[in-house]
């Protein structure tokens, strides 16, 4: 599913006007603020693609130079450049300040994790960085939760409106406290 939001997001972007396939409430928006919109998305498309194979233990054991190169793509271009103007979106998200803090506190939490993951590779804290890059991927795929929770609002007749602040939350915290639960649960015996 990342890769096909990826895609998705890379075409819709590339091949249609800015604002053509949002809601049309967004659309102004979305034209009054271009470079964020168009660096936020291709950035965070970059960190959808690479993301799925930073966690393939075969690239990590036979490639580690191109699990760190991707790695820096991923964090560097990605995260960085995405979560930046991710933070620069929120300040103009549709659905005020739910969505300006909702959307506001993704980009800060992905940058952070981000920061964070990075910081413990570089001190050779291996699991640590897992663990911090497990909870950035899980806000990476807030992209992918968003444009399930968003259709699903439309074929169940919810107004926009209404659903869109509250999805500026539900497409990143489950996603989170799942992640923790992964590396939190108890371990079978």
């Amino acid at each position: 599913m990342s890769l096909g939001v990826a895609a998705y997001a890379t075409i819709a972007y590339a091949a249609f006007p800015l604002g053509s396939l949002v809601h049309p409430d967004m659309k102004t928006n979305f034209e009054n603020h271009r470079i964020a919109v168009y660096l936020h998305i291709f950035a965070s498309s970059l960190a959808l693609v690479i993301g799925p194979f930073q966690f393939s233990k075969r690239l990590r054991a036979s490639r580690p130079q191109v699990h760190r190169l991707l790695g820096k793509f991923y964090l560097g271009l990605g995260v960085l450049l995405g979560g930046i103007a991710g933070l620069l979106m929120a300040a103009f998200a549709y659905g005020g300040l739910t969505s300006n803090l909702g959307f506001g506190i993704l980009a800060l939490l992905w940058l952070y994790t981000g920061a964070r993951a990075y910081w413990a590779i570089r001190h050779g804290d291996i699991a640590s960085h897992q663990q911090w890059m497990i909870r950035n991927f899980s806000l990476t795929l807030a992209a992918v939760t968003l444009r399930i929770y968003l259709p699903l609002s439309m074929v169940l007749g919810l107004p926009f409106e209404l659903c869109y602040p509250i999805i500026s939350w539900l497409c990143w915290v489950p996603n989170l406290i799942i992640a923790e639960w992964i590396f939190n649960r108890p371990l079978s015996v």
